[in-house]
């Protein structure tokens, strides 16, 4: 795909084509695969052979999907996983041993804190949480048995943006691997490898597969470590992505860039609707000039993003008045999909977190994240002003 563009690469990246010469990427729903001989399976096993041995160590339409992801990132190489989080787990549990540590960004979905914070101690290794946004607390935070830096940018669900570059220098210093999360930027809009990243753990779940039918992850980075840390951790515990899945993901990425862009525009203009309003105490988009970290993202993001954060004056009672008011937006905890999505993560994605790190991170009571979708933009727009005089009407 040698100089082909983003959305070329997109369509036709990574395919590999049967007998049958078909024009839609194949299904390989097997578990296992034969051999012409004894002296063939022994090669295959050694390695020597580059085919295909069980379908939870690799598979033909999986493989396929890893190609394509890589042709999107610009990675060497890339591991398919049965979901985002287990992604995320990959990435980190192939990074350290016991008596290592970790360096993490607070801001960070529930179940990634939870590994950070929670289960990774129970295997000897320590960690310390920073706020992203200040390169000084990075600095102060890693020291000469920091393995690990992990952050996510976009954060989740505040939208803070972290300087990538800056980060990675920090880590590199002391031979720290770093991982990011860039899901909420999506790769159309960040490329973190670019940036200075070591790895980039994606869910497939979100705008990937972008409508809402499956589970899936990808890890992404050098040749090496995947093959020398990953793949052996694949192997023997089995986080393996599912065929059928991977052939729905290849599909989402087909449409990714004009997905992503449609989804964009229109959070664009429902950020605008919702700035300034008196029902809104506080409004976060990556696309507008008065988010914190504007120049950052004039560096390091080619685009807004399809997510927006924003804060209802009235608290936990508007929030809840805002969301049951609404009749296009539905209420669910995803995001990237083709349906306009809202959740409030104080008492879903994030209740997990204790109450006072969930206010030092700025979700609030009031606190909702909007993943906007493909519907008309008007009827996006009717509905966030029918969410917001029922948030008003709360607060009269």
């Amino acid at each position: 795909m040698s100089g082909l563009r983003t959305a070329t690469r997109l369509v036709h990246g990574g395919t590999v084509r049967s007998q049958h010469g078909e024009t839609s990427e194949a299904i390989f729903l097997t578990q296992g695969f034969v051999y012409p001989n004894a002296e063939a399976a022994e090669a295959r096993f050694n390695g020597e052979d580059p085919g295909f041995v069980y379908s939870r160590y690799s598979n033909p339409t999986v493989a396929m999907f890893e190609q394509r992801m890589c042709e999107l990132e610009g990675a060497e190489a890339a591991i398919g996983t049965a979901s985002g989080m287990a992604a995320v787990n990959l990435a980190l549990m192939a990074s350290v041993r016991a008596g290592d540590h970790v360096v993490a960004a607070k801001a960070l979905f529930g179940s990634c804190r939870y590994i950070v914070e929670t289960l990774l101690p129970r295997f000897g290794v320590t960690s310390t949480l920073v706020d992203g946004t200040d390169l000084a607390q990075w600095q102060a935070a890693v020291k000469p048995e920091t393995k690990v830096v992990f952050l996510e940018s976009p954060t989740n669900p505040t939208l803070d943006v972290i300087d990538i570059a800056a980060v990675a220098k920090i880590a590199h210093a002391v031979g720290a691997r770093v991982i990011i999360d860039n899901v909420f930027a999506t790769p159309m809009f960040q490329s973190p490898l670019q940036l200075g990243a070591d790895v980039v753990v994606y869910s497939a779940t979100k705008h990937i597969d972008g409508q809402g039918r499956c589970l899936g992850g990808v890890v992404l980075s050098n040749a090496k470590w995947i093959e020398d840390e990953v793949l052996p951790l694949v192997k023997h515990t089995g986080p393996a992505m599912s065929p059928f899945n991977a052939w729905v993901l290849l599909k989402g990425l087909e449409t990714l860039p004009l997905r992503v862009a449609r989804q964009s525009d229109s959070a664009a203009r429902l950020a605008d609707r919702l700035a300034g309003h008196a029902a809104i105490s506080r409004l976060i988009y990556p696309g507008r000039p008065d988010h914190p970290q504007a120049e950052v993202i004039a560096r390091q993001m080619t685009g807004g993003s399809t997510m927006l954060a924003f804060e209802l004056a009235g608290g936990k009672a508007a929030a809840f008045a805002f969301t049951n008011a609404l009749k296009v937006i539905k209420l669910s905890n995803n995001l990237g999909d083709a349906k306009s999505l809202i959740t409030h993560p104080a008492t879903t994605t994030h209740k997990n977190v204790a109450e006072d790190a969930r206010l030092e991170l700025g979700i609030t009571a009031g606190m909702l994240r909007l993943s906007v979708g493909l519907e008309d933009p008007l009827d996006l727009l009717e509905d966030i002003d029918r969410g917001l005089a029922a948030a008003a009407a709360v607060r009269s």
